[in-house]
């Protein structure tokens, strides 16, 4: 009951043992955390953050935290100061942060362009290992298309991580999915690729710059389909030293 109306101050002693329970998560689950103010989400999730072990973290962020962030902005098409700041703290474990929120998100195919906003400016916000965004590129990337899923990538591909060659790769392959699709794809669709474009153009080989140019003939955007093409063509390949850039057709 003290969570179901916390403001500010401490919390309960009690409280601050369960991450150290075998069984933390019956016991969390008797506190109500569906009740909880989002001032006690705030608190609860700063001390589990730093005292779960990362799997555990996961969990957490998967099963209690994911939940009522969505909650809140359904209700109110914003999100709560505190919930917003939990999310932020929640990356203190990155690993668990992509896996128990972004990545569930990404795959429950239900994520709102509003949902992916408000998270993913956490993305924006936050400094996050490369390791932990590049494994979250692929997955997302090997993902069924969504205008939210979109958007995350977008935003990790401007981050501007040196990507290893193979996430790259995938990437490009993303992309290039979009061939046989008939679908007129969204300004969210051309803005990642313009966004890909831009930051990786010389990590790309021939062949896959050649594909990609390609590709701009199938989905065609009068604004930023020509950007990507000036960013394609005016720029050097990571297979061959010295070459001029690609020639325009």
């Amino acid at each position: 009951k003290v969570l179901s109306k916390y403001r500010s101050g401490k919390l309960p002693k009690a409280f601050k043992i369960i991450p150290a329970l075998s069984n933390w998560e019956q016991i969390l689950y008797i506190t109500e955390p569906e009740t909880w103010t989002a001032a006690a989400m705030y608190q609860a999730t700063r001390i589990f953050s730093s005292n779960l072990k990362e799997r555990m973290a996961q969990r957490f962020y998967n099963l209690v935290l994911l939940p009522r962030v969505r909650d809140d902005i359904a209700e109110y098409k914003r999100l709560n100061f505190h919930l917003y700041m939990a999310l932020k703290k929640a990356l203190f474990k990155p690993g668990a942060w992509f896996k128990g929120i972004l990545i569930p998100l990404c795959e429950s195919g239900t994520c709102t362009l509003r949902e992916a906003i408000i998270i993913g400016s956490i993305l924006t916000k936050c400094s996050i290992p490369v390791l932990h965004s590049s494994a979250a590129m692929l997955k997302i990337a090997e993902m069924q298309y969504s205008g939210a899923n979109s958007i995350f990538l977008r935003l990790l591909i401007d981050k501007k991580y040196a990507l290893p060659f193979r996430v790259v790769d995938a990437l490009v392959f993303h992309f290039l999915a979009f061939r046989t699709d008939q679908r007129v794809l969204p300004v969210l669709w051309h803005q990642s690729f313009l966004a890909f474009a831009q930051r990786y153009k010389e990590d790309l080989s021939s062949e896959q710059k050649e594909a990609l140019l390609e590709l701009l003939k199938f989905h065609c955007h009068p604004q930023i389909s020509p950007e990507i093409r000036r960013e394609l063509v005016n720029s050097k390949t990571r297979d061959v030293e010295g070459q001029q850039p690609v020639a325009m057709e």
